[in-house]
């Protein structure tokens, strides 16, 4: 079985990760801790790190480090409360246990897939008083959002928690046929594979990167940093790259899902 190779990106100390697999990634303001990777150096864009979130690592792992990696290592994004874990029953890994569950190796099957995702979510089902305040002028435009659970769609959540009308600014900023079909993706579905981690080979990565970062960089000159305050749309540019994961990557490779946890109070 091949190794699989982490980075674990994070803006604290993270002390119970004990694998050799995972290499912790620091994007904190803070001084980086010793033996962390800094992403502040070299081909980078931590100025922006308050907007794009772990995304600043990602695009410095592309510029300076991807080139690097033999072409069939498998390479995987982690973060400081969530990881990739071999366990079914989520519920059962903690803290204390959790390097216990964590992948090592890459199992066989997934030699037959190109990239894996981690377990989707699902965003319908808004109770109605939350529909009221943040979906209000969605509600305008179309009623059935209130009856009908497909209506609330990833399209209206992200119009709910990250600013009315920023999605489709920055769809419109993309080239056919990814802008009719990734607005068609956001409005026909109603989850989707989260937190920007994927495990994949540098060949897939590195079209990723390229294809997201000159999105996101077109998408600068929409939304001007200065007006990107707060938790909804300071780090939109990391929203918008979530939502864009589940769609790209799905439409263009074999895809398989597998299973994460997120630690909760750390």
């Amino acid at each position: 079985m091949d190794k699989i190779k982490f980075y674990c990106v994070t803006n604290k100390i993270v002390n119970f990760i004990e694998k050799d697999n995972h290499n912790l990634c620091w994007v904190g303001s803070g001084e980086s801790p010793k033996k962390y990777i800094r992403c502040d150096n070299k081909i980078n864009i931590f100025h922006k790190e308050s907007y794009y979130s772990e995304l600043a690592f990602h695009y410095w792992f592309w510029k300076n480090m991807l080139p690097k990696e033999i072409s069939d290592q498998w390479i995987g994004f982690c973060q400081k409360r969530r990881y990739w874990i071999n366990h079914e029953n989520v519920t059962e890994v903690k803290k204390e246990n959790i390097n216990k569950f964590l992948y090592e190796h890459a199992p066989d099957d997934w030699k037959q897939f190109d990239v894996i995702l981690c377990k989707p979510i699902s965003v319908s089902g808004v109770k109605k008083s939350k529909l009221f305040k943040r979906g209000f002028k969605n509600i305008f435009k179309e009623p059935s959002i209130l009856f009908n659970k497909k209506k609330q769609n990833l399209f209206l959540h992200f119009d709910m928690h990250h600013g009315y009308g920023n999605l489709k600014k920055a769809i419109n900023i993309l080239p056919e046929p990814d802008k009719t079909q990734f607005e068609n993706f956001m409005k026909n579905n109603t989850s989707f594979n989260p937190h920007i981690m994927f495990i994949s080979k540098p060949k897939i990565m590195n079209l990723w990167f390229e294809n997201l970062f000159g999105w996101l960089e077109k998408c600068e000159k929409e939304f001007n940093f200065d007006n990107l305050k707060g938790y909804d749309t300071q780090r939109l540019f990391a929203f918008l790259s979530e939502r864009y994961l589940s769609y790209w990557f799905k439409k263009n490779f074999r895809c398989k899902e597998a299973n994460w946890v997120q630690l909760d109070h750390f």
